[in-house]
């Protein structure tokens, strides 16, 4: 795994990239060489071949991410593949039609472009099926051994087995204590004392530390020697964080948020942070203008009430605060006074309200919050005051929420989607104490890309 700008790479989807990458700048190459001939060398060097080709190369990658082929999900779905890169094909059409029309001396020639993408296509469905068998037969899959048989050991390997991204194989597990319920993804090895046998026998490259109680039971000179002889030897909250992107929030101790790294952001980048969000939420507000009219006056059309819909929620240190939206629901719902989550089916949104949910568009208003302070655009997801002390009672750690400011978008909200339930809010939790630990610009950037595109592709929205 390799980090960059707070996130975990898997090291075997960058070496992916890189290759596609290549195979993409051979196929426009190639398909230069075939319109052009002799002359291709003149196009490649004093025409900007070469810059119009990685040009090519950068829309070809923004239209893989926007479409998933990245993500680790996806690559077990082989029979996927072509339509999927065919989309890719029509979204890369698009992009660089837009960008063909602001910059006309981007322009590769439209005979190059559909020869380049034919030859792109074939080379990219061939490569996909070949890459991870290359991967297996050289052996570059990391053989790791758990030490530990508890539950959070047993919640490791299932995280990491459902992501083949990752190019981990768990042998099995070792502990004084056999596991109470085995698994077949983690087949007990035996006590500490074989540590060493069962790492060469097995010829294990890292193992990962996931004791819960771990007095008098850490074979700490073993382990040591081990990392001398070129083992990694990994705290499995570590590997867990970098795996799943969340804290393991049901073997979470008190004393690992105290000592870890994280959870204390500098003066300078709270102030970084906050210029950042103040003056994107002001162009977003004036640049939405015109669409915030259009949304205003369709909720007016629709039914009766209000057009902005204020609501106290929980910010920053406990403190409570107004958060505006437009009205998607009727006025003459929850007469009891209470205040319940949306769900997935809910009668009490309106037709046009079904809409604003499912664009995102109802949340306009709050780049208002933003621009006054109470929220950042990117932090946990703030709540109505009942719902947070509920969940206070309920859930450890919960508190810890309110360290940083809330934000228009998440951590959780791009990996976790809409939360109806308590199980949901508990994840949540998980994602947003990762990104209280983690909170940089970088990560913050990748959550507004990853905000974008769950917009674009209509997915969350309640």
């Amino acid at each position: 795994m390799i980090r960059a700008l707070a996130a975990y790479l898997p090291t075997r989807m960058l070496l992916l990239g890189a290759t596609e990458a290549l195979l993409v700048g051979l196929a426009f190459t190639g398909a230069i060489l075939f319109r052009f001939g002799h002359d291709a060398d003149l196009v490649l060097r004093y025409e900007h071949g070469l810059i119009k080709i990685a040009l090519v190369i950068a829309v070809f990658f923004l239209s893989m991410w926007y479409l998933d082929l990245y993500d680790g999900q996806f690559l077990s779905r082989h029979f996927q593949l072509l339509p999927r890169l065919l989309q890719v094909a029509g979204v890369m059409v698009i992009l660089l039609a837009f960008v063909y029309y602001a910059y006309p001396g981007a322009q590769i020639g439209r005979s190059v472009l559909l020869v380049g993408m034919f030859l792109a296509l074939i080379l990219l469905v061939s490569w996909r099926q070949m890459f991870f068998t290359f991967i297996r037969q050289l052996n570059l899959v990391q053989r790791v051994l758990v030490f530990g048989t508890g539950p959070f050991a047993v919640a490791l390997s299932k995280e990491a087995s459902t992501r083949p991204e990752l190019g981990v194989d768990f042998v099995g597990c070792i502990d004084d204590l056999e596991p109470r319920y085995p698994t077949k993804t983690l087949p007990y090895m035996g006590k500490p004392t074989l540590l060493r046998e069962v790492v060469r026998n097995n010829r294990v490259s890292r193992v990962i530390v996931a004791l819960e109680d771990r007095r008098g039971r850490l074979p700490l000179e073993q382990l040591l020697q081990l990392k001398c002889e070129g083992i990694v030897v990994e705290e499995g909250f570590d590997f867990y964080e970098s795996v799943t992107g969340k804290v393991p929030l049901d073997s979470l101790r008190m004393s690992w948020l105290v000592f870890s790294q994280g959870f204390r952001p500098s003066r300078v980048q709270l102030c970084t942070r906050r210029a950042i969000s103040f003056c994107v939420a002001v162009v977003g507000l004036t640049c939405s203008l015109p669409l915030m009219l259009i949304a205003a006056l369709a909720v007016r059309i629709d039914s009766e009430g209000p057009i902005i819909f204020p609501q106290h929620r929980v910010g920053k240190d406990g403190t409570i605060f107004t958060i505006y939206k437009f009205r998607t629901m009727r006025l003459d719902l929850d007469l009891d006074g209470g205040s319940r989550p949306a769900q997935k089916v809910d009668s009490r949104v309106t037709r046009v309200g079904r809409w604003l949910r499912r664009t995102r568009i109802d949340e306009l208003p709050q780049l208002y919050n933003v621009v006054r302070g109470d929220m950042d655009l990117v932090g946990p997801r703030p709540f109505v005051p009942p719902q947070e002390a509920e969940f206070v009672k309920k859930i450890p750690f919960y508190r810890h929420r309110w360290a940083v400011k809330p934000g228009a978008t998440g951590w959780a909200q791009v990996n976790r989607g809409y939360c109806a339930t308590f199980e949901d809010n508990v994840e949540k939790l998980a994602y947003d104490l990762f990104y209280i630990k983690h909170m940089s610009v970088g990560l913050d950037l990748i959550i507004l890309l990853q905000t974008i595109k769950i917009i674009l592709l209509g997915r969350g929205g309640q």
